[in-house]
């Protein structure tokens, strides 16, 4: 019998998932949840992250209750995370179409803006939250390098309409915070959730 928790991410993001592998951990499970991530009126950036990754965590912990039960003896982890972009109170797309990416980035072209990615991990003893903030500025984009970057694809389903660990990554001039919060989940912060409800973080670290 194994006492190791049984870990299941609630997302499919080939993101969040080589983070994960970067630190040495592979989730058991994969259960994306989908969920309408429309805004609430009125709602701001921050509150819109912590209240998107508690139902993902929770659409995914309902379905494992309803699936077909497996390593009963483990205790079992469901994390999720959400991350969004906004400029001022302005909450940005993760945009599917083209004039969408490039309103997005018309937006955050020469300017500051914020990215907030909600943590939840839900365990038989409840259910612990993180949100982290980074800031990030961009250059003022040319309009070659707005063209050339609509060209590429890399902008659609991802939340602004860039990915930083991409060629997005040669627009930014600054940034104040977690990087890896950025790209999708904030790596010290998730691991301290995960060490904090019993889950061997450090267990794959050894050479060999």
């Amino acid at each position: 019998m194994s006492d190791k928790p049984l870990l299941v991410l609630a997302s499919g993001s080939p993101r969040r998932l080589a983070l994960l592998a970067q630190v040495g951990i592979t989730p058991d499970r994969l259960m994306p949840a989908d969920v309408d991530e429309t805004p609430a009126r009125r709602e701001l950036p921050r509150k819109l992250a912590q209240r998107l990754a508690r139902i993902k965590a929770e659409v995914a912990r309902v379905r494992l209750e309803g699936s077909t039960p497996q390593q009963a003896d483990r205790p079992v982890l469901v994390l999720a995370a959400d991350t969004v972009v906004s400029v001022g109170r302005r909450i940005l797309p993760k945009p599917e179409t083209r004039d969408e990416a490039e309103d997005c980035l018309a937006l955050l072209s020469g300017r500051t803006h914020r990215v907030y990615t909600g943590l939840c991990l839900v365990s038989e003893d409840g259910t612990r939250e993180r949100l982290v903030e980074t800031r990030v500025r961009f250059k003022r984009l040319a309009e070659a390098d707005i063209e050339a970057y609509l060209g590429s694809g890399e902008w659609r389903g991802k939340a602004g309409g860039y990915a930083i660990q991409g060629i997005a990554g040669s627009f930014v001039t600054n940034l104040a915070g977690s990087y890896s919060s950025v790209v999708g989940l904030p790596l010290y912060e998730t691991l301290a959730l995960l060490a904090g409800d019993g889950y061997p973080v450090r267990a794959n670290w050894q050479e060999g």
